[in-house]
């Protein structure tokens, strides 16, 4: 197995006292130096978060790391995930006929900014296939009819099976997962809703807005659960407008605010910096 050059240790449990020390001592004695760590203690359920970059010792695996810590992790019941910065997230982009995220996320990408990999873009449409040609990433067009939803959604499956996605993530894909395909992709599909949730859910969301006077328009990026547009929110920002804005621009504010925060709640899952808190994340953004 191949040395491990940096590595980013993120875990949760239950808060106990030298509870940092710990972590940190058993690190610090094999020769393992701390760039970067946040911390956060959820009071109300007494459960503590924490992520933490570590340069590693010349010739140090990841079998080492893992072993290394494990005492550590099972004597405080965590959950936790040690992560080689070296080894980029592979991540299947699924799209409709709105391209606006998709460019984003494909030029970020393209110039080096996203730390991904990315391994294609699944449609329901042929409309962005020259734009993913452009970019020289597979296209795989998969229609969906209320009838055949089951098989389309296998070959999804497959998909992110053979190319091992590690995250599947909607830009603005007009498509409701079921919840079998919810439940396999558990903390790894993230999803961009135009709207602040939990406000203008449905057809239109930018004539609902318009309609109800509206000041502020924005968009969420959360994980996808079965529960639709009710996962745990990664981000969200939000845009001042008013009454002299048509819904049409209202639309065009709403897009630009989409793609932004549906590449950095990417980037932020990418960068290990999101962790979850039941129906809520902890989020130790830069």
């Amino acid at each position: 197995m191949a040395s491990v050059r940096e590595i980013i240790l993120t875990f949760s449990c239950q808060d106990s006292l030298g509870l940092v020390a710990r972590v940190a001592g058993v690190f610090a004695e094999r020769g393992f130096n701390i760039t970067e760590s946040s911390q956060f203690e959820d009071t109300d359920k007494k459960r503590f978060f924490m992520r933490t970059v570590f340069d590693c010792p010349v010739g140090v695996t990841m079998a080492d790391i893992e072993a290394l810590f494990q005492p550590v992790a099972d004597d405080y019941q965590m959950d936790w995930q040690i992560s080689d910065t070296a080894c980029k997230p592979k991540v299947l982009i699924a799209v409709s006929q709105w391209g606006h995220c998709l460019s984003n996320l494909l030029n970020s990408w393209k110039v080096g900014s996203l730390p991904i990999d990315i391994v294609g873009v699944v449609s329901n449409h042929e409309v962005m296939r020259p734009l993913t040609d452009w970019y020289e990433l597979p296209f795989h067009y998969l229609p969906v009819t209320p009838d055949t939803k089951a098989e389309q959604e296998a070959a999804i499956w497959r998909l992110i099976e053979r190319s091992g996605a590690d995250c599947l993530v909607l830009a603005r894909y007009m498509q409701i997962l079921s919840d079998e395909l919810c439940r396999k992709l558990e903390g790894r599909a993230i999803n961009i809703h135009h709207s602040f949730l939990p406000g203008f859910k449905g057809a239109k969301p930018y004539h609902q807005a318009y309609e109800r006077g509206v000041k502020l328009i924005g968009a969420t990026a959360h994980y996808v659960t079965a529960d639709l547009d009710e996962g745990p929110i990664i981000e969200q920002a939000v845009e001042r407008v008013s009454h002299v804005n048509s819904p049409e621009q209202m639309a065009e504010i709403g897009r630009d605010i989409e793609a932004v925060v549906l590449n950095r709640a990417l980037r932020w899952h990418a960068e290990h910096r999101v962790l979850l808190n039941g129906s809520k994340t902890v989020v130790f953004s830069r």
